[in-house]
């Protein structure tokens, strides 16, 4: 399973409860599209997850800063992720990233609103915020690899609520 996480926004620790630290600590691969705010904090999340992939955002210290890219790609269930906290350029802007870098998903930050979006060109994934949702569910995103090499994934709430269920295809395909 992928665990994707967004905007812990903390000073002293990884946040994670319920659902949402269960899913860390289950995950194959665990992906944060930034704005974790301290070292200490990604740490954290480095000791919970067993693979740990991480973007920097714009809330993050000096030595995060560091330690992890701006952005960055991985694949998982055979498809292409490209992963950033934010990208200035209006609603354009993220679509751009994701041609630019190949993907089949962009997974991004910044709003802490959970939103999943399927594009002509990529499929936007944003996991929403677990510790500090500022209005929006306190939530993450799981996925899951399929046989066909596309994934199933869901929006989860912290509590452990699925609101939004979604698939994306095998790679090259354009049903998203």
């Amino acid at each position: 399973m992928l665990t994707v996480v967004s905007d812990t926004h903390s000073t002293d620790s990884h946040r994670l409860s319920g659902r949402t630290l269960q899913a860390v600590r289950d995950a194959d691969v665990v992906a944060h599209a930034g704005d974790f705010m301290r070292e200490s904090v990604l740490d954290d999340f480095e000791r919970e997850a067993s693979r740990f992939l991480g973007v920097t955002g714009n809330n993050d210290d000096a030595a995060i800063r560091a330690r992890l890219p701006e952005a960055r790609n991985f694949t998982f269930g055979g498809l292409t992720f490209a992963m950033t906290h934010r990208r200035p350029g209006g609603p354009t802007a993220l679509p751009f990233f994701g041609r630019q870098r190949g993907a089949d998903v962009v997974v991004f930050g910044h709003s802490h609103r959970p939103t999943y979006e399927a594009t002509d060109d990529v499929v936007l994934l944003n996991p929403g915020s677990h510790a500090q949702p500022r209005g929006n569910r306190a939530a993450h995103a799981e996925l899951e690899a399929r046989e066909d090499g596309g994934v199933e994934g869901r929006l989860v709430t912290v509590d452990g609520d699925v609101f939004e269920s979604f698939t994306v295809g095998s790679p090259g395909s354009t049903n998203r």
